[in-house]
């Protein structure tokens, strides 16, 4: 590894939890610990293989983890040769983004998620424990 990059001749991303989001947006768990947010609706739109997709209810219902990648598990018999997958390097490329809440968030709490937002995009992580929550 040199200047903090990873090698990719020894690192290989996978996907350990996917999670749907809003508007066919998924939040992917990877195992360098960042959390990848993969809008689908691109490749969604362009058809082919991920035209079932087009049915939020298919596309959050089969959504899963095979192959080491996001992966939607159309006949739900978990057979990694017949489900739709996206290949984890594209995931891996994907913006970084904090951890989901489960429960609605306070005024306060989506002003530190904005800061969040601003400090990633110009290229620094935040940590979800380093924000105060109070």
């Amino acid at each position: 590894m040199k200047d903090n990059k990873l090698d990719f001749k020894h690192f290989h991303p996978e996907v350990f939890q996917a999670v749907a989001g809003e508007n066919f947006t998924v939040y992917a768990y990877m195992n360098d610990g960042n959390i990848r947010f993969l809008d689908m609706k691109p490749l969604i739109k362009q058809g082919g293989v991920f035209k079932v997709l087009q049915d939020e209810k298919v596309f959050r219902k089969h959504l899963t983890v095979l192959n080491s990648s996001v992966a939607w598990d159309i006949e739900g018999n978990r057979d990694e040769y017949k489900c739709i997958d996206v290949d984890p390097f594209f995931i891996f490329e994907c913006p970084v983004v904090l951890d989901i809440s489960e429960e609605p968030a306070e005024p306060d709490e989506l002003e530190a998620l904005e800061r969040g937002k601003t400090e990633i995009a110009k290229g620094e992580f935040v940590r979800h424990e380093d924000i105060n929550w109070d």
